[in-house]
């Protein structure tokens, strides 16, 4: 029974993927087993070792990856892409092999027969013939076809998913694509696909159409990849996430690529993707989840026609990696950079308190050319808040030492010069040896009330107002300030304005020449009031109001007194 088993041979248990690695026996038992490397590595047991002898080596690096299986126990059935295609997208569980042109007329004993009973049969054919999307994932194929022609079931097919089959290497693969005329996405994630040779004899002519390729999950090494990919002539777009790549040993050979997706490798270095820099086409870069935290020593430089970068959810701890970014990529003007631990650094480096919006003001104002970060289009203004508080920042910390160690400071900020010509250098006050701390309870504090009017009360009336009181130290800077009152209403700082009402009243143009005088013998306080109110309601007054504007100075030489009513507005 051991000779219908061999290495290599892809098998579905009760829809469990798994390669046979091993045929044979295993010491201390009487039978033949099979050494199976499970596609899902948590499913298995062992890594090929048994009793601290190896009987085989896998792929997957994981120590679970690994089962010995009963020779005897039943696989699930093995189909061909065509009866894949039928089980899925077929409408009526009736079966006729195709051996035959349902165009023409069927001859029975060399006369002419009625076609009584296929036209359930022409319907699904149709169907099926017009199909231009077909997804088999998971469907147990190892090879094209078996009685009929692709091209005769559903030769339409602009798009195919492969993924997670039981293809052994590329041979049925080519098969099948080149009878697709119409090919442009493949998709063949989850297989584990061995390049044998002569796979890849007809490979040039099967995928010449072909401009979108999905290889993730395959564990294929980055040779093979590079032995595969020049098939394509006409690839525009490449994923190979999950491969457990570590390096690229060699560039890739293909001019046509613009997009490349790498997530959920381990990269730990920039430097680790240099022969990447030779794909002159290349627009996007994926490298979401890897593990760089690194630059990398040597000066490496991607083309200028790069645009996109995600470098989501990797290791990224210091700003000095940030700021070669704009050297690594000169065309990027896009990036995604959320869920790195390089914030809990901003906090120690600023000694403050980081939110969301302080990480994405400081991720933007060191990287000039962006104009989206995180998929949030940045505008002119946005840049300018951003800058300016990053450069409010700098003069913070710059406060912290003496003046002769202000270089140490700035030294670290690659646009610190570049943002003073633009804005002005920042203010930098440094407080006296025996200063009160303005955070410490005892230090002077300004209470402010700060209220949002509702969406009903359009005239700041306070009916249905949300107010909020907090003390707030004078010598916080308005970008500070701003902060405070965005976590409390739950809105992005940078979006809001401020509005301190004074309490005061000014008087408007005009109220002059019809101003009345009022003898002290006639005058009625009551009377004097009412009369005083209905010249403010016909405008004669206004309440004098002073927007709090965005700027590194401190809140309290924007307002008088030690309480102040501030308005909340949305921009």
């Amino acid at each position: 029974m051991s000779q219908s088993f061999h290495v290599g041979q892809r098998i579905s248990f009760k829809s469990a993927l798994c390669t046979v690695r091993y045929v044979g026996s295993v010491e201390g038992t009487d039978k033949e087993w099979l050494g199976v490397e499970w596609d899902d590595p948590k499913r298995g047991k062992h890594n090929g070792e048994n009793n601290g002898k190896k009987y085989f080596k896998c792929l997957s690096s994981s120590l679970t990856a690994a089962s010995f299986v009963a020779i005897n126990r039943k696989a699930d059935k093995e189909q061909s892409f065509v009866d894949a295609v039928r089980e899925k997208y077929a409408t009526d569980e009736t079966y006729l092999p195709l051996v035959f042109s349902l165009n023409t007329a069927i001859e029975i004993s060399g006369k002419t027969v009625e076609e009584v009973g296929f036209d359930k049969i022409k319907k699904q054919q149709s169907q099926l013939n017009e199909l231009k999307i077909v997804l088999v994932d998971g469907y147990r194929i190892n090879k094209a076809t078996s009685k009929c022609a692709i091209k005769d079931v559903c030769p339409r097919i602009v798009e195919v998913d492969l993924s997670r089959n039981l293809f052994e290497g590329y041979s049925e693969i080519v098969n099948i694509c080149r009878e697709l005329d119409y090919l442009k996405s493949l998709r063949l994630n989850g297989n584990r696909l061995t390049l044998r040779p002569g796979d890849l004899e007809n490979a040039t002519e099967a995928f010449q159409k072909i401009t979108s390729l999905e290889i993730d999950e395959t564990l294929l090494s980055w040779e093979d990849v590079c032995l595969l990919v020049p098939k394509f002539w006409d690839l525009a777009t490449l994923t190979l996430s999950s491969n457990n790549l570590h390096s690229i040993s060699s560039p890739l050979p293909i001019s046509t690529l613009t997009s490349l997706t790498m997530e959920w490798n381990q990269f730990t270095s920039m430097s680790d993707l240099r022969p990447l820099t030779k794909l002159a086409s290349l627009e996007s870069l994926h490298l979401k989840g890897n593990q760089i935290s690194k630059a990398g020593t040597a000066r490496l430089v991607f083309g200028k026609k790069l645009n996109y970068v995600d470098l989501s959810y990797n290791q990224v701890s210091t700003w000095e990696f940030v700021d070669t970014l704009a050297d690594v990529f000169p065309g990027m003007t896009a990036l995604r950079f959320a869920h790195n631990p390089i914030y809990e650094h901003l906090a120690r480096e600023f000694g403050t308190v980081v939110g969301v919006d302080d990480s994405y003001m400081f991720t933007l104002a060191r990287l000039r050319n962006l104009k989206s970060l995180n998929f949030s289009s940045i505008s002119d203004e946005e840049r300018r808040d951003a800058e300016m508080f990053y450069l409010s920042r700098i003069g913070q910390a710059m406060a912290k030492v003496s003046a002769e160690e202000e270089m140490t400071v700035t030294s670290q900020h690659k646009r610190y010069a570049e943002l003073c010509h633009m804005y002005g250098e920042p203010t930098v006050v440094r407080k006296p040896a025996d200063a009160v701390n303005p955070d410490f309870l005892e230090a002077r504090l300004i209470k402010f009330t700060f209220y949002k009017p509702s969406n009903k009360d359009e005239t700041g009336n306070h009916g249905d107002a949300i107010m909020i009181a907090k003390e707030i130290p004078k010598g916080f800077d308005v970008y500070q300030v701003k902060g405070i009152v965005g976590r409390l209403f739950g809105l992005r700082p940078l979006s809001l304005r401020l509005i301190w009402e004074t309490g005061e009243w000014d008087p408007v143009a005009g109220y002059e020449e019809e101003e009345e005088d009022y003898s002290d013998e006639d005058d009625d306080e009551k009377v004097h009031e009412a009369e005083t109110e209905s010249k403010r309601d016909k405008g004669k007054w206004m309440k004098r109001e002073a927007e709090i504007e965005d700027s590194t100075r401190q809140v309290g030489f924007c307002v008088d007194g030690l309480e102040a009513t501030v308005r909340v507005e949305m921009r």
